[in-house]
């Protein structure tokens, strides 16, 4: 909690010099404080009928540049990473929209009252169902696969016909069961995303995972980012597993990258993976645009 109140004291310390042009929706709040240049746009998934957010930054310069494109970094979990990856890439990378995906809205009240606003990540990140009938009843776990098809068809769509946009050059940026979402599009339909920034991903279940990897596809074409803390004993195996995997393949347009984060376990080594695979991501992208 103390990292998090740290956090926003330098957001709202950073915020005055931050001048970006609003769009259409409501302004993002952090703790009663509206967020200049970040927005609040209601999005539904046209085929679940599910309501959900998208927290949209545009480039300071994005006004100005009429006829500049940007590529674009999607985020799940979108109100626990908005806040950093905004305050990073403004200084590493600041030539870039980024668009947050929130949980769902419109979600049973007392669902949310047991288990958090972020209860729809159990079933829209997940691609297995529970063995336990109880819990998938309650949870809805595995539909990953629509969750997915939301994002290509919908936010997809959205973003790339209301702002200027490289569709060539998306970025999935995912932590924890984020990170296991991201690696279940990467499999089942890598051309979703050009990159692929996973953090600490929930890879419990990697053999299961790898059945579900389109057998036709050879060519990712796709730049991997893959993290985890070195105090993540449990974890650490089935990430090393995945990353084997990936070399496996032998694809030469596969590009992966692995870091091990010193002494971090699973929470602290998300804003050390968000600073690393930013400044990764950026280090991929065209001189001027960085």
């Amino acid at each position: 909690m103390n990292m998090k109140k740290s956090l926003i004291v330098f957001l709202l310390v950073l915020l005055p010099f931050l001048k970006l042009e609003a769009v259409a929706g409501d302004s993002y709040e952090i703790t009663g404080y509206k967020m200049p240049g970040i927005q609040v746009i209601p999005i539904k998934d046209t085929k679940s009928n599910r309501q959900y957010e998208l927290l949209v930054k545009l480039p300071e310069n994005y006004a100005e540049n009429k006829d500049k494109k940007y590529p674009v970094i999607y985020f799940t979990d979108a109100v626990w990473h908005i806040e950093l990856l905004s305050s990073i890439t403004f200084f590493m990378m600041e030539d870039v929209i980024l668009v947050g995906v929130s949980w769902q809205k419109d979600i049973g009240e007392d669902l949310i009252k047991e288990e958090g606003a972020h209860v729809s990540r159990y079933r829209d990140y997940s691609f297995k169902k529970s063995s336990n009938a109880e819990r998938q009843a309650k949870y809805e776990f595995g539909q990953a696969s629509n969750h997915l098809a939301f994002i290509r068809n919908d936010v997809f769509k959205y973003v790339e016909t209301n702002y200027r946009t490289e569709p060539d050059n998306r970025t999935y940026f995912g932590f924890s069961m984020g990170g296991l979402f991201g690696a279940y599009a990467l499999l089942t339909q890598p051309d979703s995303f050009k990159n692929y920034l996973l953090g600490s991903p929930s890879l419990w279940q990697l053999s299961a995972l790898e059945s579900k990897a389109d057998a036709n596809v050879k060519n990712m074409n796709a730049n991997v980012f893959v993290s985890y803390g070195s105090l993540e004993e449990k974890l650490r195996p089935h990430i090393e597993d995945f990353v084997r995997l990936m070399k496996k393949r032998n694809d030469k347009s596969l590009k992966l990258k692995q870091v091990v984060i010193e002494s971090a376990g699973h929470s602290d080594s998300s804003p050390m993976m968000s600073v690393r695979s930013v400044k990764w991501l950026s280090s991929l992208q065209p001189k001027g645009d960085k």
